[in-house]
């Protein structure tokens, strides 16, 4: 078994690691393996005659300002809060400038927790609505405890039976994909199985109170996670009883097999669980699943009560070709079609589909290509299965969800034509506008037209999500990566825009993410590249495609003008504005200036210097 275990970890190495390592994080399972990590502060260490007042401090000051709060003393907690608050900003300034802690939704998250304002906030709130300041805490602690019940229940008390699924199928398979991970969501057993680890739980607990039960009753339940894992459509009850069952003259065999990696918890131990993370916890865990099909085998041959429940066979067998293509005709079929990433198509238009997805005309041939390519899409996660080096889900006795209409049609595969593109650039660049001015409306009260276009569109949006589409298209079967790239994009797009409109507009700065949590010189932050990466996923698999759906449906006696016609107005605005630019309050980043100016007392060594700070008293006439 532990042959067969090291097979099947060193075969699924990356994602049996990810699997138990998420279960180390989330505290399911594994609960030591992240001693490693564990850092304490310098100032926890100090002797309690040598800690500085709490308002002092830098780090979490939670005990005071709970304990301030029980002693209904909310507006000393309140006081105290705003104090650390000011000391982390204060000591950000001092600091590593990319650092920032004064603006941003990262800036202020980080803030309100480190600072404990966020428990603060919550107090107050729960107490002017019930106008009471002790059922305002009450209702908050119970409010609390039962987020964290829910979260133990749905999240930490189900996890292990994700992981042991998770290691099932590769028992016998060669792929497993990332998507078993929502493997309970896809059956919509998820409920279900929160119930079957709740009941075993609460019955081991209770067990727990009786010396003997520690031990016995700890192998007598050990299977409930694997068996939830096979079959979740099971009770509670059911699952503890066939575990029972099965463990049936196994339970000494069991716990001698868990002595018998005594060394490698060892080896976890001396390196503060880093090797239990890459090594141990997959390993023993690989080898129990091995377990578990044998003592279910047995447990099946001879035909024990509730064994009929364990019918998911092809974890434990492949099955027959003929079984496969009758069941995933429609997905072999695709897949012998010849692989084209072109089309049919030659020369420098093949080298523009293949390389860049953009299409100039599209012709019969390429709407057959565009049929086929959105055939794959939307049975690419069952290749693997028709293939048979993944589990086959559509033989698995809980059918799985059938994806939505509308998700098939978004094929993110497909070829943009100029004219999709068109109104994609002009059509985010427009959004991207609204956004930013209702933004500004309701921070600051006031309609301001952002951008240094007259017109109502914001270039950098536009040209951020077709540069995705385009410059990122051989990236898209690939998600994780198609996410990484695009920040790396957009990031460097973001830079070098500002570098540029800073050159040719003789040192004007159009935005200034100084202050922003994790910045680079003002131009760039990880909050902003963030909330690109997200939005060009949306772009990418989602809006392009639903855009494109609808320009298709367009005729092109109707598209073709209206495209010239907003696109010439566009440029006739991006060109009159390189020599008049929009500009005024508001246009630019006020906040940001106006902290400049503060930071004049820092001398002509200031890095944002003597002529920005020129510039703004004469722009603002502070």
């Amino acid at each position: 078994m532990k042959k067969k275990g090291r097979q099947a970890f060193k075969k699924h190495y990356l994602i049996f690691v990810a699997a138990c390592l998420a279960a180390a994080f989330l505290t399911a399972e594994f609960r030591g393996s992240l001693s490693f990590s564990t850092i304490r502060s310098y100032e926890l260490n100090l002797n309690p005659s040598e800690a500085p007042p709490p308002s002092q401090r830098k780090s979490i000051a939670w005990e005071d300002i709970l304990l301030n709060i029980a002693e209904h003393d909310t507006s000393s907690s309140r006081e105290l809060s705003e104090q650390i608050k000011k000391n982390a900003i204060e000591q950000s300034k001092k600091g590593n400038p990319m650092f920032g802690r004064t603006r941003g939704a990262f800036s202020g998250l980080i803030n309100a927790v480190s600072s404990g304002s966020i428990v603060v906030s919550a107090v107050a709130a729960v107490t002017s609505i019930t106008g009471s300041e002790n059922l305002g805490i009450f209702l908050l602690i119970l409010i609390g405890e039962l987020g964290f019940f829910l979260f133990w229940f749905f999240i930490q008390n189900t996890y292990p039976v994700i992981v042991r699924r998770i290691f099932m199928e590769g028992m016998n398979y060669s792929r497993v994909t990332p998507q078993r991970f929502l493997f309970l969501l896809r059956i919509k057993k998820w409920l279900k199985a929160s119930r079957i680890m709740f009941v075993r739980y609460i019955l081991y607990t209770l067990w727990c109170l009786t010396i003997a039960g520690i031990f016995i009753k700890r192998y007598s339940y050990f299977m409930v996670p694997y068996i939830a894992a096979e079959n979740p459509d099971m009770s509670g009850r059911q699952a503890v009883t066939l575990s029972k069952t099965i463990m049936q003259g196994h339970k000494w065999e069991c716990f001698v097999m868990e002595l018998s990696f005594i060394g490698w918890q060892f080896l976890g131990l001396i390196t503060f669980g880093l090797f239990n993370v890459l090594y141990t916890n997959p390993y023993k865990t690989a080898v129990f699943t091995q377990y578990y099909a044998q003592v279910r085998a047995i447990a099946k041959e001879k035909e024990l009560p509730g064994t009929e429940l364990l019918n998911d066979t092809w974890l434990y067998e492949t099955p027959p070709a003929s079984l496969i293509e009758e069941k995933y005709a429609d997905v072999i079929a695709v897949m012998k079609k010849p692989v084209d990433e072109t089309g049919g198509l030659t020369g420098w238009r093949a080298f523009l589909a293949r390389n860049f997805g953009v299409l100039f005309f599209a012709r019969e041939k390429e709407k057959q290509y565009e049929r086929r390519q959105a055939s794959w899409v939307k049975y690419q996660e069952l290749m693997d299965d028709a293939d048979g080096r993944a589990y086959p889900v559509r033989l698995y006795p809980i059918p799985e969800e059938q994806r939505r209409m509308l998700v098939d049609s978004l094929n993110y595969m497909r070829r943009y034509s100029v004219w999709s593109l068109i109104v994609i650039y002009l059509g985010l660049a427009i959004f991207g506008w609204l956004w930013e001015v209702a933004l500004h409306l309701i921070t600051y009260g006031t309609f301001v037209n952002r951008g240094a276009l007259q017109g109502p569109w914001l270039p950098i949006y536009g040209l951020g999500s077709v540069l995705i589409l385009t410059v990122l298209a051989r990236l898209r079967r690939h998600p994780v990566l198609e996410f990484c790239t695009a920040i790396v994009l957009c990031g460097f797009l973001e830079y070098m825009t500002s570098v540029f409109m800073e050159f040719t507009t003789g040192g004007k700065k159009w935005w200034d993410y100084s202050g922003y949590f994790l910045n680079l010189n003002g131009r760039i932050s990880a909050e902003g590249l963030l909330a690109f990466g997200i939005g060009g996923i949306a772009v990418v698999y989602v809006l392009a495609p639903l855009i494109d759906n609808i320009v298709n449906r367009i005729s092109m006696k109707i598209l073709r003008p209206v495209c010239i016609a907003v696109a010439s107005v566009y440029l006739v605005d991006f060109i009159y504005s390189q020599f008049y630019p929009n500009t005024g309050s508001g246009i630019t980043d006020i906040y940001a200036k106006i902290e400049t100016c503060d930071a004049y007392a820092a001398g002509p060594e200031h890095p944002y210097g003597i002529n920005i700070y020129a510039g703004i008293v004469q722009e603002y006439k502070l």
